[in-house]
């Protein structure tokens, strides 16, 4: 297997450069000395920006492009064999290694690489980790799941022994990853197009557990169910979070402020350490600082930091992120596509200011929605008044005995009124006709649901 050696940069080629994370890695290589170049199909506001630096980019995807002096080949899951300059890479014997496999590679050359997994809350965990390593001044390199306003993006490249990444489950593909600390946040079924059931998940978990080394550190939530079969075996330290007190790091008295913002005692072995303050709503966020908590004082950062590095967080793109408003309705947009996610998010949203609550909900994938239908229907019931888009396929062709009518008729059962409409326009003129000063409109899911409280701004 090629390794990937920060002290002896070489050719880099990238088959899909301008992809948001691959950007960024590119950008990364570069700035360490690689040659980089790579390809792309149309040019972009991203490719455009990495051609200023200097990066070689060519447009259109053609065998031509691959020669005999590129050192290795990165390429993504969306790059099928069939493509040229994948063909023609294998054809030539280059080293090749996908997105996954690179990003490993690359934690490889930090003495301090960091890996949050979790099913839900990678990216809010990973931002306020990210917050902390930059308050405390550990020029840190950054690899974030969203855009993060403080580094302008979803990268940042630091030149520290500290790297700083979210580590995905689904496809295995933090399996690649080579962390020297990890958290893992919560385990949950979900991604069923490829995991074949929960305890599946739990093994991959476990898998990820045992990658940590035995002078390494895992911090986990106590309370995931069966945890002691997903930690069995592992070398390295464990250290736990969580509400009760039976946990390494509790998090004690928690209130939460005007705008559903959390405030709480961090108890550690039973002993009061300080209070954290957070600009983030929702009880779920209280766990995610936890975990950051626990990790930052794992590396020795001292409580004051700590608290200024979270007060400084103030979420990350698509997550409860306020939009806007119309008509005095308050936009929020947020990725929940989860049901667990759903519930975290419909519970902020209680405690946010508003007169009414609309959910606008965009269903992710038909696998996961008929996975778990029942489960979304649950969720989704507390919701005020709630409506229903066609179902965001992404990766899936449409199966035929899913659709989002069957979302609406399992709320039916529940008791729940849900409004179901085929087009984003037909949305927007109910949302005109029926929002109020004062109420509250919540665009929820990981497709293009943003794109309606947006449209209703700017109208």
């Amino acid at each position: 297997m090629y390794q990937i050696d920060f002290n002896h940069p070489c050719n880099a080629y990238f088959i899909g450069i301008g992809g948001i994370s691959m950007s960024g890695f590119a950008q990364l290589l570069h700035d360490y000395g690689f040659a980089v170049r790579g390809s792309d199909v149309t040019e972009s506001k991203i490719t455009k920006h990495l051609a200023s630096l200097g990066i070689n980019i060519v447009y259109g995807q053609a065998s031509a492009n691959i020669t005999s002096d590129i050192d290795f080949v990165v390429y993504t899951a969306a790059i099928h064999p069939d493509n040229p300059e994948f063909m023609e890479a294998r054809r030539l014997g280059l080293p090749m290694m996908e997105r996954a496999e690179m990003i490993g590679q690359i934690m490889k050359n930090y003495e301090n690489a960091i890996a949050i997994a979790g099913t839900h809350g990678k990216t809010t965990t990973t931002s306020m980790v990210s917050h902390i390593f930059l308050e405390a001044q550990k020029d840190p390199t950054i690899s974030v799941g969203g855009i993060l306003p403080v580094i302008q993006g979803n990268i940042r490249v630091g030149h520290s022994q500290n790297f700083i990444t979210e580590a995905c489950e689904y496809t295995n593909s933090f399996l690649k990853f080579h962390p020297t600390a990890g958290i893992i946040l919560n385990i949950d079924a979900d991604h069923l197009d490829f995991f074949k059931d929960i305890d599946d998940i739990r093994r991959s978990f476990h898998q990820f557990a045992a990658l940590l080394p035995a002078d390494g550190a895992l911090i986990v939530n106590k309370d995931i169910p069966e945890l002691d079969a997903v930690l069995q075996g592992a070398d390295c330290p464990i250290i736990t979070f969580g509400l009760t007190p039976d946990c390494d790091y509790q998090a004690g008295n928690i209130t939460f402020d005007h705008k559903g913002c959390g405030h709480y005692e961090l108890i550690h072995n039973g002993r009061k350490e300080g209070e954290i303050t957070l600009r983030v709503i929702g009880r779920h966020n209280v766990l995610n600082s936890l975990a950051a908590v626990a990790l930052a004082r794992y590396y020795h950062i001292d409580m004051d930091t700590i608290c200024r590095g979270l007060q400084a967080f103030q979420g990350t793109q698509r997550r409860f992120e306020i939009k806007g408003s119309f008509q005095g309705v308050t936009v929020v947009d947020d990725y929940a596509h989860h049901p667990t996610e759903i519930q975290a998010t419909l519970a902020a949203a209680q405690a946010y200011p508003h007169q009414h609550l609309w959910c606008v909900f965009q269903p992710h994938t038909y696998s996961r929605t008929k996975a778990l239908l029942q489960e979304f229907a649950q969720a989704l019931s507390p919701a005020e008044n709630l409506i229903l888009t066609d179902i965001y396929a992404a990766r899936e062709e449409d199966p035929g005995d899913i659709s989002s009518r069957s979302l609406q008729e399992e709320l039916e059962k529940l008791g729940k009124k849900a409004y179901y409409f085929s087009s984003f326009s037909e949305i927007e003129k109910f949302l005109l006709k029926n929002c109020i000063n004062g109420d509250l409109l919540i665009t929820m899911g990981a497709g293009n649901v943003v794109a309606i409280g947006e449209n209703l701004i700017e109208k």
